[in-house]
């Protein structure tokens, strides 16, 4: 057995040219993730991943770069054009946006995902400092 040769799967090149872009703005953080059409990652980046750390992952700027870092990513695979969809609250929302134009990425469309309660759970009790 040892005269077999190990057969390696070969990885092929991918070229993507439209791809969709998921934003998780939350309040403590912001995550963008590229995806092809039918949802396979190719890029993801946050700002803790970008470098920030503790309350400066909350920032819009951090929000912007972690952006530009995901869309650099993607960019060696070819890509053009996105669909941007966003999803929470966090203060990283528009400034991810301009972080995406920034790098000459066309947007198609933006659609806000972000979950509304419809009086369902009891929210919990503000925070008193």
């Amino acid at each position: 057995m040892a005269d077999q040769k190990t057969s390696k799967k070969k990885s092929k090149r991918r070229s993507i040219t439209e791809a969709n872009v998921h934003i998780h703005a939350s309040y403590n953080n912001t995550i963008v993730t590229v995806t092809e059409k039918n949802g396979d990652v190719v890029a993801q980046a946050s700002a803790g991943s970008s470098g920030f750390k503790g309350a400066r992952k909350a920032t819009p700027y951090a929000a912007q770069i972690a952006a530009e870092n995901a869309i650099q990513k993607a960019k060696t695979f070819g890509l053009e054009r996105v669909n941007v969809y966003i999803k929470g609250v966090g203060a990283g929302r528009e400034q991810s946006m301009r972080g995406i134009s920034a790098n000459q990425i066309e947007i198609l469309s933006i659609s806000d995902f972000t979950s509304v309660p419809h009086n369902g759970c009891r929210r919990k009790k503000t925070r008193r400092i």
